[in-house]
């Protein structure tokens, strides 16, 4: 293991090395095969950013934008590439597949684990043969309220702001199941999620597009636009209504 890439890690999320991580702690991972959050038990569980294999690197080879609900409640198409800011980046999945697209996205994430998770998994992938994608990828560690609500002196704001808040309701993939318990166990509750919608739809220039399991509440409880159903989840859009001009008067 490279001592100086885990003391950049070290200082990137306040984690104190230790070479015995306690029986049912989380603890984090440095190896050949990069950064991962693991919880110590029998058997053990670990999660890792990955976009060059697994689930990932196949859904990567065959993306076609007329068939990813996401790039369609985006509103993303061949000729026009808008803006996006994922302000709840979590394991950037959902980001890559944009940029894969074609889009730039900024990606906000307020645990300072998570984005290290998140910037050693843009680092392999960089050095894997995908730097064409991780350079329209930008990681920012924020919390998400405020950074919308920083006003022009902060980043460019998107055209889109895309949300999935932690939702806990049943999932039906086993892994997927996982990984959420690993990031709960983290993170706790999300109890700001309800509060992002309104700071996005100030902050969006076009729209807001919220992600959801298929059966749940609309983000808090404001009905969207429109949807985009798949068979487990659904893309929720808040289109930004913007002001009309007034008709100047005659004389």
């Amino acid at each position: 293991m490279d001592d100086r890439r885990a003391d950049d890690v070290a200082r990137q999320t306040g984690a104190s090395p230790s070479r015995v991580p306690a029986e049912g702690e989380l603890y984090l991972q440095l190896d050949s095969n990069g950064l991962a959050l693991c919880l110590n038990q029998r058997p053990s569980m670990c999660l890792r950013v990955d976009y060059l294999t697994g689930a990932q690197g196949y859904r990567g080879a065959r993306l076609a934008p007329r068939r990813e609900l996401i790039a369609r409640a985006c509103g993303l198409t061949g000729s026009h590439q808008p803006r996006i800011v994922d302000a709840t980046a979590g394991l950037g999945r959902d980001a890559f597949v944009l940029a894969r697209l074609g889009a730039r996205v900024t990606l906000i994430e307020r645990s300072p684990v998570i984005a290290a998770l998140l910037d050693d998994g843009l680092r392999r992938a960089r050095e894997g043969g995908l730097e064409d994608i991780t350079n329209r990828l930008d990681l920012v560690c924020a919390d998400a309220r405020f950074w919308l609500g920083a006003g022009d002196s902060q980043a460019e704001r998107g055209d889109v702001i895309y949300l999935d808040p932690m939702y806990a309701g049943d999932r039906r993939q086993a892994a997927a199941g996982k990984e959420l318990a690993l990031l709960q166990r983290l993170l706790g509750p999300d109890e700001a999620a309800d509060a992002l919608l309104p700071a996005a739809m100030t902050a969006a220039q076009d729209r807001v597009v919220v992600k959801r399991q298929r059966r749940a509440p609309p983000l808090a409880d404001q009905p969207p636009d429109h949807s985009h159903q798949g068979r487990s989840t659904r893309f929720d859009v808040y289109l930004i209504k913007k002001a009309q001009p007034a008709d100047s008067a005659e004389y």
